[in-house]
């Protein structure tokens, strides 16, 4: 006998092709780029739907049979309102992430360095607040407006909560923000304001016995 037609199913579309997969199929990478497509086509969107067909999904402009010319116009200049905005929202992203990648760089740059200045200064007093607090002139830089203290100044409990609150208010990160500090002065602020915060918690759980 002659073979017959299977009267079985054909089977339905490759199951790798992305377009008929769920959204965590096809990998990272197809979801993003799916992701930029339907993004960058929302403003295409809106304007199709406020005046019917202004442009495809590419961006370009589209004529429509029997628009009048004022018509036509309008929709025209809308279209490229619109492309002009989108094209200054882009180029505002990509300087953002670019200086944010540039100041994770200099960050980095000024780490290697100046990690072992602060650990210079601070070996050996690691949890000592009056050593600290004693010595922040050290590894402070001079614009910052801190007056040294001595170790016979912070003998009381009181003291040194006094002079602790008086530091803390001259290298809060955000106090250094404020006053314009660069980025290695902000680094110096943060690593420091750590390090003494931790010797505080230690000197108040000291003073609890």
């Amino acid at each position: 006998m002659g073979s017959r037609p299977s009267s079985a199913p054909r089977p339905r579309a490759n199951s790798s092709d992305p377009l008929f997969d769920g959204p965590n199929k096809g990998g990272p990478e197809v979801a993003s780029s799916m992701r930029k497509v339907s993004s960058t086509a929302n403003i295409v969107d809106d304007l199709s739907s406020i005046f019917g067909a202004a442009a495809s999904s590419s961006g370009e402009f589209q004529e429509v049979d029997g628009e009048t010319e004022e018509r036509r116009r309008a929709r025209l200049e809308r279209h490229q309102r619109t492309q002009e905005r989108a094209a200054k929202a882009l180029a505002e992203k990509n300087q953002r992430d670019l200086q944010v990648q540039r100041e994770q760089a200099e960050r980095h740059r000024i780490a290697e360095t100046l990690d072992v200045e602060i650990k210079r200064w601070a070996a050996g007093k690691e949890g000592n607040l009056r050593a600290l607090l004693s010595t922040l002139q050290y590894v402070l830089w001079p614009e910052c407006g801190w007056q040294p203290v001595s170790l016979t100044d912070l003998i009381t409990a009181a003291a040194v909560k006094k002079v602790y609150r008086k530091a803390t208010l001259c290298i809060h990160p955000d106090k250094v923000q404020q006053k314009g500090a660069n980025l290695q002065q902000k680094y110096v602020a943060e690593k420091v304001f750590d390090l003494l915060k931790e010797a505080w918690n230690k000197f108040n759980s000291e003073e609890l016995f």
